[in-house]
């Protein structure tokens, strides 16, 4: 179709046409080489007179407008030009889950339970983030999407996944069905109180997205085929017997999950939270990590997104992912190396916001910048002496800058609902109280040189962002003699293929093995983690909700042993700082804490130290420990720098 303007957009060509709104690509230019590609929503031409419409799409606006998650298609506009009323939205290359599912069923096969489960938890956390929305006043929006169908699960080239079209959904106070009495939604992905016209709330999205899981897994429709009454009266009844009777066997955890999603009443249904952080136990326990890469692979396997020449290689041996690939010889790693070696790695410039010109930069350089903070989506980036553009626009750059982990925003702390001053061992009696209350959210520290971000899920430490360049994974190896410096560079050569994952491409290359990367970097992450308690000035803030929305390593201990670690990496001046005032003061044994000292694993010379009943002052037992020969000064004060943190014992 002809290029045409809508406003100050220009629409390129037609995407989809729905029941009452049509998607187009379009762009927009401005000054300066300002370029930006949208999905253009336009109400069709012969609704656009219809009052009922009409206002369900000023709804969708007014709603989606409301809503920025990494996981929800984000809305960036909304016009009306003469009567044409239009949305903006985020372009999202790649497909959807209803094209995934025909294409499986082609094959005969259904989705691998790995990135199904990938699938479901993306999907489950977006909503479980528009369900706990709330208006400008702090009210809950009470928002139920209604329509949570394949087609509306979108899957990007990258392996991500954002849940769209809230045209239907509805807020607290709003009703549920048309005026002439029908219910809105798709048939085959409603729930049964969506079926029978019921008030809803979140629990109803909860039940249609386990329908679309349960589907991917089964590669057939959960609730069957026939007559549209016989689908709904199976909805009706939660009829699982294609489940039962499907020859395809699902593990225990994964029916278990199923059958939780697809319970008859609502009221034993769990929330959207619930849901997506029994998703994520069953993804930990199954140590899943590279959730998008595998869903990558299998979009880019079955021809449902268009990728390079490197992606089409990588695809080759039967299509196996990365890690499953037999690299134990030298003969892959000189087939990749020699693909290098014919081409010359692209050469980037950056452009700051002073208009000072960085570079030449090699990509990882580039990437470096990213993580490290130096360079982030609206950074102006030229490649190979091109045009600057939007480092966002670049698709080699995409896993860097739309992680919200590995962006650092000093305006994302303004959320924070607590925070303080670093320094005399504060922040292990910060990190506790996240731990014992199980919080979700994120952890931020900052300085003048320097910031650091610590994720935590139900109060464990999930993911640990840094600028620090010294604590990157790959100098990490090096620093660490698990890699040699010329194989991480070997390796961050290769990044570009390998989706930007340095462990992928040590993997591919043959320098490690799977289980040597998984324990590599468990130790990294958990390296990053301690070295936070040892920063003696500096701010930090708190903000709750917040989730890294990364591949995580486990850290290899429990958080109350983390807590103990910690206590042992305070430097000896703050913890003189932080207990030298508490010298004269009655030390009492807390008879309920938030968490036993038993849960610490604690040495047990300060299970004894801690063992105090309001008898003697922290100098008292200071001078005893040094007149008996026990425990030395530092030592006396690293237990009870512990047990004052953690609310085991207390200063009467």
């Amino acid at each position: 179709m002809a290029e045409r303007p809508l406003g100050p957009y220009l629409i390129e060509e037609r995407l989809a046409t729905g029941g009452m709104a049509e998607v187009f690509v379009a762009k927009r230019t401005g000054p300066h080489g300002f370029f930006k590609r949208v999905a253009l929503k336009r109400i069709l031409p012969q609704f656009a007179r219809d009052a009922d419409f009409v206002s369900m799409f000023v709804d969708e606006a007014r709603l989606a407008g409301r809503l920025e998650h990494p996981n929800v298609v984000q809305v960036f506009d909304f016009g009306d030009i003469e009567g044409e009323l239009f949305l903006a939205m985020e372009l999202v290359v790649g497909t959807n889950v209803n094209r995934l599912l025909r294409a499986v069923s082609a094959r005969n096969e259904s989705v691998p339970l790995e990135t199904a489960l990938h699938i479901l938890s993306q999907t489950a956390h977006a909503l479980a983030y528009a369900h706990r929305a709330r208006d400008d006043e702090g009210k809950p929006l009470g928002i139920v999407h209604r329509d949570v169908s394949p087609a509306n699960i979108l899957l990007t080239h990258t392996g991500h996944v954002k849940l769209s079209d809230f045209g239907i959904a509805r807020m607290s106070g709003k009703d549920t069905r048309t005026d002439d009495g029908h219910v809105r939604g798709k048939l085959g992905y409603m729930s049964p109180e969506q079926v029978m016209g019921k008030e809803l709330d979140g629990r109803s999205d909860v039940f249609t997205l386990t329908t679309v899981f349960a589907e991917m897994l089964l590669a057939e429709p959960l609730f069957g085929s026939g007559s549209d009454l016989d689908v709904l009266i199976r909805i009706r009844d939660a009829d699982l017997r294609v489940l039962e009777r499907s020859p395809r066997r699902l593990p225990q955890d994964v029916m278990k999950i199923i059958r939780m999603g697809l319970e008859p009443d609502p009221k034993d249904r769990p929330s959207s939270s619930a849901f997506a952080d029994a998703v994520d136990e069953i993804v930990r326990r199954r140590g899943i990590v590279r959730g998008p890469d595998a869903l990558a692979r299998l979009l880019l396997q079955l021809d449902l997104v268009r990728g390079t020449k490197a992606d089409r290689d990588a695809l080759e041996a039967g299509a196996r992912p990365t890690w499953t690939l037999d690299t134990t010889g030298v003969n892959a790693q000189t087939e990749q190396l020699g693909d290098v070696a014919q081409g010359t790695p692209p050469i980037y410039r950056v452009r700051r916001a002073d208009r000072t010109i960085v570079g030449p930069l090699s990509y990882p350089r580039l990437v470096q910048m990213i993580t490290c903070g130096d360079v982030n989506a609206d950074t102006a980036v030229s490649k190979e002496g091109g045009p600057f553009e939007l480092a966002s626009v670049l698709p080699e750059l995409t896993r860097f800058v739309h992680s919200p982990a590995l962006q650092w925003r000093p305006e994302e702390t303004s959320y924070a609902t607590r925070r303080g001053v670093l320094g005399a061992a504060r922040l292990l009696g910060v990190v506790h109280g996240i731990a014992s209350a199980r919080e979700t959210g994120v952890l931020h520290l900052f300085d003048n040189d320097r910031r650091k971000k610590i994720y935590f899920v139900e109060g464990r430490p999930d993911f640990v962002a840094s600028t620090d360049k010294n604590e990157l994974l790959g100098e990490y190896l090096v620093a660490t003699g698990v890699c040699l410096r010329m194989e991480v560079e070997m390796a961050l050569a290769l990044l570009p293929r390998y989706g930007g994952h340095l462990g992928d491409a040590l993997v591919g290359l043959g320098i490690l093995r799977p289980v040597e990367l998984f324990r590599a970097t468990s130790a990294q992450v958990r390296a990053k983690y301690l070295e936070a308690f040892r920063w003696r000035t500096g701010e930090w803030a708190y903000v709750p909700g917040l989730r890294a929305q990364e591949e995580t390593y486990p850290l290899g201990h429990e958080t109350t042993e983390l807590l103990r670690d910690a206590a042992l990496e305070a430097h000896p001046e703050e913890l003189e700082a932080a207990l030298s005032p508490l010298r004269e003061k009655v030390l009492v044994r807390e008879q309920a804490p938030p968490i036993p000292l038993s849960a610490f694993r604690a040495p047990a010379e300060w299970n004894r130290l801690l063992d105090v009943h309001g008898d003697a002052t922290l100098g008292a037992i200071v001078a005893r420990e040094s007149f008996s020969g026990g425990l030395d000064t530092e030592e006396v004060y690293r237990a009870f720098y512990l047990g004052l943190s953690c609310e085991i014992v207390r200063a009467a």
